[in-house]
């Protein structure tokens, strides 16, 4: 696959270029990214949104095709400007459903997802308020999903949720910190219950600041 790196690749057509990324994907290449810059806008949107598999030391749990279908057809239908916090498999399920003229941006520590370009911004729950200014309030809806269930890793993220969040706010978590979501976000929990690929044993749910029809079915 050489060849994709120089001036052979500018030549070929996108039927060849899709070809070379199905080989790819066939033996398992993960990183896109030495191609999708060939593609067509269009199509390059459907291979950036080919997700890595989970690296556990990074407590990285993929929602299962269900979970990923609701919460993006719930997340489209409520924000216009959506903030995907630690939730890499919502933002490449919002992808092809989302309205053209919705926004979505990814903040995330997995540098993997640098390929979204422009739509990804690394971000650290460490440091809550790490976020450069032009996102502060600029989202009306924040979705979030701490990588760990602790009142430390919720209240940090929960900064970070208010600087960015200027409405509505959907938390993804689990079911022990269901009070520390109330008290630090004024979050009611859903009857909808996100599940993954893996089947974790902790009992998760969804909360939010907002009447969801949706997720209360």
């Amino acid at each position: 696959m050489e060849e994709c790196d120089g001036g052979v690749a500018s030549e070929l057509s996108s039927e060849t270029l899709q070809a070379l990324l199905e080989f790819e994907r066939k033996q398992g290449a993960m990183n896109l990214s030495h191609v999708t810059d060939l593609l067509l806008p269009e199509e390059e949107e459907a291979e950036v949104a080919e997700m890595p598999s989970e690296d556990w030391q990074l407590s990285q749990f993929w929602y299962t095709e269900k979970t990923a279908e609701v919460l993006a057809t719930e997340a489209s239908s409520v924000g216009t400007r959506i903030a995907c916090v630690s939730c890499p498999t919502l933002y490449t399920a919002l992808l092809p459903v989302k309205p053209e003229t919705c926004e979505v941006v990814l903040f995330e520590y997995d540098t993997r997802f640098n390929k979204f370009g422009k739509n990804f911004v690394f971000y650290d729950y460490n440091e809550p308020l790490r976020v450069d200014a032009v996102h502060h309030h600029n989202y009306d809806l924040v979705v979030a999903d701490p990588p760990f269930l602790s009142d430390e890793c919720l209240r940090k993220t929960s900064e970070t949720i208010k600087l960015l969040t200027n409405d509505n706010i959907l938390l993804l978590t689990g079911a022990i910190m269901e009070e520390s979501a109330k008290n630090l976000l004024g979050l009611t929990r859903c009857n909808f219950r996100p599940l993954h690929t893996n089947n974790l044993a902790n009992d998760f749910l969804c909360y939010t600041n907002y009447t969801s029809t949706h997720l209360n079915q």
